[in-house]
């Protein structure tokens, strides 16, 4: 899993005043679990724009006060007009906790069903899985070259390793639809196969 580093300041006061008045300062009020204490902190609203607004998953390292967490964003909060970040929730991580953690999906490879003029739909972005932080890779690759029209991949046929797949194991992580002018000409061999059509 990819790593970033963020600096944060220790919040002398904690309520809606406070965080009203960080906010007004363009920085971010954030809270730190998980751990033996809880960590009441504000970080930059700059800085941390590059772990919030991208695709990717992140371990950041927090710097509070000269002291080093790891941690991982669990929830943050937008305001409903501005979109702007209001809150940010970091959970702690230990190399020896299991956590559960949305890593992003990455398809890889060329589809049959895609070239022979079928669509890809995906149905997730992000799938959740449980295990030891040092096991988290960057994403999950799921390869979906052998793909013909009508047929799926669900999450039970994801391979994750060391990780265990918390999402319902019969949902469809992708398909290949049928399209106007789709031919499909079986051209991946008798004996290589893809999961069922249904």
């Amino acid at each position: 899993m990819k790593s970033v580093s963020l600096s944060g300041s220790p919040r002398e006061n904690v309520g809606k005043k406070d965080a009203a008045t960080l906010r007004n300062q363009d920085l971010i009020p954030c809270v730190l679990y998980g751990g033996d204490k809880q960590y009441h902190f504000y970080v930059v609203v700059n800085e941390v724009k590059k772990v919030v607004y991208t695709p990717e998953v992140y371990k950041v390292e927090l710097d509070l006060n000269g002291e080093k967490h790891w941690g991982i964003i669990q929830e943050i909060q937008f305001h409903p007009v501005s979109d702007k970040i209001l809150h940010i929730d970091f959970l702690e991580m230990f190399d020896d906790k299991v956590m559960r953690v949305g890593l992003p999906l990455r398809m890889t490879g060329s589809a049959i069903g895609v070239r022979n003029g079928g669509k890809l739909n995906i149905n997730f972005r992000k799938l959740t899985v449980k295990g030891f932080p040092n096991k988290f890779p960057d994403s999950i690759e799921v390869d979906i070259s052998k793909l013909r029209i009508g047929q799926k991949i669900r999450v039970k046929d994801v391979n994750t390793g060391d990780l265990v797949i918390v999402e319902n194991p019969e949902a469809v992580v992708c398909s290949i639809k049928t399209a106007r002018g789709a031919v499909d000409t079986g051209e991946e061999g008798e004996e290589e196969s893809a999961p069922a059509a249904e």
